[in-house]
């Protein structure tokens, strides 16, 4: 299983927009089983969150190997997408994650820090 990936949140579509946010989401979905089936990313899910009184509506995982997650984070399609939800949506954002074995090494890393910087 893939350690590296990619959060990709949002919030609530900017009022007016709602029927473009949903097409730009379909988009997405588009994208990101086109590049799990030609196989640059390990797999994706969808997340729906349940109103909280944050910002967070939802988010895309991203599963994938770390160099393909890196190419993929400013490839022309992702540069594509972010530039067309950022306008419909609010919140929107993207960020590096860590899953698995690297959850383990990550933490050992910061604790490590942890003790040599207080």
């Amino acid at each position: 299983m893939a350690d590296f990936g990619l959060l990709v949140g949002w919030g609530a579509p900017v009022r007016g927009r709602e029927v473009k946010a949903a097409g730009v989401f379909a988009e997405a979905v588009e994208l990101w089983t086109r590049l799990q089936s030609d196989g640059t990313i390990e797999s994706w899910e969808a997340v729906f969150v349940e109103p909280h009184g944050g910002d967070l509506a939802g988010f895309f995982l991203i599963r994938g190997e770390r160099d393909k997650i890196a190419q993929l984070r400013t490839s022309d399609d992702v540069l594509r997408l972010n530039i067309r939800a950022g306008h419909i949506i609010e919140n929107y954002g993207i960020a590096g994650a860590q899953f698995g074995s690297r959850i383990q090494s990550s933490m050992q890393e910061w604790v490590s820090n942890a003790q040599e910087l207080s």
